[in-house]
């Protein structure tokens, strides 16, 4: 089934191959952290569904299943709080994903960024805010140029 949805707009990858080869070395950096791969699904997937990136909402979702993760965490993401079924780390990173995304709301606030300091580590919380920076730096081309078509 082909829809304006999964065929690509404009290739951005092909076009602009040096700025693509950067992109992609930074994403390689950004997956080479001291955490959960897990989490770090559930953080990419949550910034996609925020984002409108069809493409990256289907891959980390895929991604999270593959890498273990029960669809009913992967059904209740978008409530997650309303849900018994993130721990207290998971859900300090989703509120950080969420505030970072959401940037046209405002800052991410004392309170937020505290709360995610209180579950990681420095390390930690940099490697986290990278990942999200990477992510929503994905989304927006896929959201924008629909460069991968969906299969």
């Amino acid at each position: 089934m082909t829809t304006e949805t999964t065929t690509v707009r404009l290739a951005v990858d092909t076009l602009a191959p040096h700025i693509n080869k950067a992109m992609n070395a930074l994403d390689a950096a950004s997956r080479r952290t001291t955490l959960e791969s897990s989490l770090l699904e559930l953080v990419r997937a949550r910034a996609s569904q925020l984002n409108g990136c069809a493409y990256c909402v289907d891959t980390h979702s895929r991604d999270a299943r593959e890498g273990g993760e029960t669809e009913q965490r992967l059904y209740a993401l978008p409530v997650w709080r309303e849900t018994p079924f993130f721990t207290a780390r998971e859900r300090a990173a989703l509120e950080l994903t969420e505030a970072a995304t959401r940037l046209t709301d405002g800052p991410v606030s004392d309170e937020t960024f505290a709360g995610a300091a209180k579950e990681f580590t420095e390390t930690e919380l940099a490697e986290l805010i990278w990942t999200i920076t990477v992510i929503n730096a994905w989304n927006r081309l896929g959201a924008t140029a629909r460069p991968w078509p969906l299969s």
